[in-house]
C-alpha cells in the first residue's frame, strides 16, 4: 500500500485535525501501512501513539494494541473517540469488562466497526480470545511500552515475553510495530529478538529533551528537604508538578505538609482504591490541585502537557525510571524543572529490597543502582550522561546551562563532596 505524502497529510487532517507530522511520524506511518515490521523509540511527548493510531484508522480490519495498564487503555480509547464521530471506532478488552460488555466489543469488531482494540497481554492468553482473533480481520499488532518485554527494561512484565507465542497462535502473518520511550541498546535488541521481528526498520528519535533542566541536590534532614521543595514550588508562577517518593506513607505525609503550606496537593499510590486514584488523577488534570505526591504507580499514560516540575524526593532505582518520570515535565515545550534529592542512605534502602530476590535479579538491580549513583554524583554534564546511557552521542557544549553541572560547575564539585559525606 503505497501512500503519497498528500494522501497521508489529508488523512492526518481528517482523523486528527493536524496539518503536519512531527519528526519521523510520516515515515513510521508509511512503513506500517506497507505492512513492514517497525521499531519506534520516541521520547515521551513525541507523538508515539499517532504512529499506530493513524494507520489503524486507514487500513481495513482491526489493529490490536497491546498495552500494560487498564488506565492507559481507557485514556487512549477516550482520546481516539474524542476525534471520531463513532464510539465503536476504538474499544478496550480487559478484566474490567463484564461478559456482556465483552460480547458487545467483539460484535463491533466482527461487524467491521472497530479500528483499534486495546488489550492487555493477559487477555490475549485466553483460548476463546485467540480463537476469536483467528476468525476476524487483524490489520497489525502494536506493542506499546515495549520495554516491558525486557528483563533489562525498567518495567519488566513477564506476560509481555509471551506476546510472540500468542501472535503465532492466532495463525496470521501480521506486521508488528513495537514502541517505547526508553530503551538502551541492550533492551532494544532484546525486544526485537523476543518478538521475532523480521527486517524491521528502526526509527530512533533523539532522547534529548532540550527544555528540561536537570539538578540533583544532597538530601539532608527531612524538614530541610521539605522546606527546600516548598521554596522551589512557590518560586514557580505555574505550580503544576509531580513529586515521586518510594514509600506510600511518604505520599500522605508530604501531601499534608504541602497543603499546610498553601500548595494544593493529593497523594497517589497503589494502596488507594481505584475510585480515589481516578479522582486524584482527574483533579490534577483539571487543575483543582497543583501537585500529586506519588509512588511510581502514577504517570504512565498521563498526558498533561504543562507539568512544570518533577521532583524525586527519593532517588529512583534506575536511569530508565528516572528518565521516564522526568519526561512527564514540559511536554508543551516550555521549561520543565527536574530536581532529585540524593543520599547514599536511599541507595542502601533500595539494596535491602533486593536481598530476597533471585541472584540474577539482585545482580541486575545492583548494576542499575550503580548507574543511578554515578549519575547523581557526577560533576560532568547530566544531559550528556543520560544521552550516552541511551547510546546517543552528545557534546556538553550544547547543554547551554540546562543542568546544574553546566550552570554552576564550581558549586557542583562542592556538592559532590557533600553528597558523598551524607
Amino acid at each position: 500500500m503505497i501512500e503519497t505524502s498528500n494522501h497521508l497529510t489529508d488523512s492526518l487532517q481528517k482523523y486528527f485535525g493536524f496539518d503536519h507530522f512531527k519528526g519521523n511520524q510520516e515515515e513510521i506511518v508509511r512503513n506500517v501501512l506497507e505492512g513492514k515490521d517497525t521499531f519506534v523509540i520516541m521520547p515521551t511527548g513525541g507523538g508515539k501513539s499517532l504512529c499506530y493510531q493513524l494507520p489503524a484508522l486507514m487500513l481495513d480490519g482491526t489493529a490490536l494494541i497491546i498495552s500494560p495498564l487498564i488506565a492507559l487503555m481507557k485514556n487512549q480509547v477516550d482520546s481516539i473517540r474524542g476525534y471520531s464521530q463513532e464510539d465503536e471506532v476504538a474499544h478496550f478488552l480487559n478484566s474490567s469488562l463484564t461478559r456482556a460488555q465483552m460480547k458487545a466489543v467483539k460484535d463491533d469488531i466482527t461487524n467491521g466497526k472497530t479500528k483499534l482494540l486495546y488489550i492487555a497481554p493477559e487477555t490475549l492468553t485466553k483460548d476463546e480470545n485467540i480463537e476469536f482473533f483467528s476468525n476476524v480481520d487483524i490489520s497489525f499488532v502494536a506493542v506499546d511500552e515495549a520495554h516491558c518485554i525486557s528483563e533489562w527494561g525498567h518495567d519488566f512484565r513477564p506476560e509481555y515475553r509471551r506476546i510472540r507465542t500468542m501472535i503465532d497462535a492466532i495463525g496470521k502473518d501480521m506486521p508488528i510495530i513495537a514502541l517505547t520511550a526508553t530503551a538502551t541498546p541492550k533492551v532494544q535488541s532484546d525486544i526485537v529478538k523476543n518478538l521475532l521481528m523480521r527486517d524491521e526498520k528502526h526509527f530512533v528519535s533523539s532522547f534529548n529533551r532540550e527544555n528540561l533542566y536537570y539538578e540533583v541536590r544532597p538530601k539532608g534532614k527531612k524538614d530541610q528537604v521539605l522546606r527546600s521543595m516548598i521554596q522551589m514550588i512557590k518560586s514557580l508562577p505555574d505550580r503544576s508538578g509531580i513529586i515521586y517518593v518510594q514509600a506510600r506513607k511518604s505520599t500522605e505525609e508530604i501531601a499534608q505538609f504541602l497543603n499546610v503550606n498553601g500548595v494544593k496537593a493529593l497523594p497517589y499510590h497503589a494502596g488507594l482504591d481505584p475510585k480515589t486514584r481516578t479522582h486524584t488523577q482527574d483533579a490534577f488534570l483539571m487543575e483543582e490541585i497543583d501537585v500529586i505526591v506519588a509512588t511510581i504507580a502514577f504517570g504512565m499514560g498521563i498526558d498533561k502537557p504543562d507539568v512544570r516540575f518533577v521532583i524525586h524526593y527519593d532517588i529512583p532505582k534506575s536511569i530508565e525510571n528516572y528518565y521516564q518520570e522526568t519526561g512527564r515535565a514540559g511536554r508543551d515545550g516550555m521549561e520543565g524543572i527536574c530536581l532529585a534529592y540524593y543520599s547514599y542512605k536511599d541507595i542502601l534502602r533500595l539494596e535491602k529490597f533486593l536481598r530476597d530476590k533471585p541472584v540474577a535479579e539482585r545482580e541486575m538491580g545492583a548494576q542499575l543502582m550503580q548507574e543511578i549513583m554515578a549519575y547523581s554524583e557526577t560533576t560532568g554534564c547530566r544531559r550528556r550522561f543520560l544521552l550516552h546511557y541511551f547510546g546517543e552521542d552528545f557534546d556538553d557544549q550544547h547543554c547551554k546551562g540546562m543542568c546544574d553541572s553546566c550552570r554552576h560547575p564550581k558549586e557542583r564539585v562542592e556538592v559532590k563532596k557533600e553528597m558523598q559525606q551524607a
